[in-house]
C-alpha cells in the first residue's frame, strides 16, 4: 500500500529551476496526480547525495505516503547518518521506468520511451515510533500490497538496526516519453528497420519457501 485515497486532481508542485528540464521542456510535469502514478508504480529508487566532497548514488527501495517519500536503510548506511543530523541530508531522489526501446533509421534518434521523477530536498531520519511503524509497512506493501499485515513485525533488535529516512516532496517533477520511432525525413526510403519493442516487468509464479504454509490472499492477488 503505496498511499492512502487522495484527491490530487488538478493539483501541481511548484517549479524550481531544479526541477525544470533545460531540454525537452514539454515532456516535463509538475502534476501531483501524474507524479504519484509513476512513484506507486515502483518500489526502487535511486538516492544520490554528497559523501567526503565526492557524488554518491545508491539504490535502494522506498514508499511513498501522501507527499511524503520514506527509504529504507541500514543505521550504519552514510546517508542514514547523515540524515540523523539536525541539519539534515541534501539528497536527489531518481525514480524511473523503461517503457519501450526506441529504434530508429539512424544512430542518432535511437531512444527508449520512460516515465521518471526526480525529487530534490532535505532527508531526516525518522525517530518517532508511529511514523516508523507507518513508514516500515509502507515499504512491505510497495513491493507486495498487503503484505505487511500478514507477516511478524520488527522486533526491537531488528528496529535498533533499521532506520528509514524521509524525504518531503516539494521540489519534485516528473518527465516522460512515449514517441514512436522518429525517423528524420531524409531517411525515409533507407532499407533499415525502425520501430519500438515495448518493455514490460513480468512477474513469475509464487514459489513457496514453506510448502505448509498455504499462499496467502494478497499473494493470490499479486501482482497488482
Amino acid at each position: 500500500m503505496s498511499a492512502s485515497p487522495e484527491d490530487t486532481h488538478g493539483s501541481t508542485y511548484a517549479r524550481t529551476p531544479r526541477t525544470t528540464p533545460t531540454r525537452y521542456k514539454d515532456r516535463a510535469t509538475w502534476e501531483q496526480e501524474a507524479i504519484h502514478a509513476v512513484l506507486d508504480e515502483a518500489f526502487v529508487c535511486h538516492l544520490g547525495f554528497v559523501a567526503d566532497g565526492a557524488p554518491v548514488v545508491l539504490p535502494t527501495i522506498f514508499a511513498r505516503v501522501g507527499s511524503r517519500l520514506y527509504l529504507h536503510g541500514s543505521t550504519g548506511s552514510r546517508p542514514l547518518r547523515g540524515a540523523a543530523d539536525e541539519q539534515g541530508l541534501q539528497v536527489c531522489v531518481t525514480v524511473t521506468h523503461v517503457d519501450a526501446l526506441v529504434l530508429t533509421k539512424s544512430a542518432f534518434n535511437h531512444s527508449v520511451n520512460f516515465r521518471s521523477v526526480v525529487a530534490h530536498g532535505t532527508a531526516h531520519q525518522v525517530t518517532d515510533p508511529e511514523e516508523l511503524d507507518v513508514a516500515l509497512a509502507a515499504l512491505v506493501d510497495q513491493v507486495v500490497p498487503g503484505r505487511s499485515g500478514e507477516i511478524r513485525p520488527a522486533n526491537p533488535k531488528e528496529l535498533a538496526a533499521t532506520a528509514v529516512i524521509r524525504l518531503e516532496l516539494d521540489e519534485v517533477s516528473a518527465k516522460t516519453r512515449s514517441d514512436g520511432a522518429n525517423d528524420d525525413p531524409a531517411d525515409a526510403d533507407l532499407p533499415h528497420w525502425s520501430g519500438i519493442v515495448p518493455v514490460r516487468t513480468v512477474y513469475g509464479t509464487p514459489e513457496p519457501h514453506d510448502a505448509a504454509a498455504p499462499l496467502p490472499a494478497h499473494m493470490r492477488r499479486f501482482p497488482r
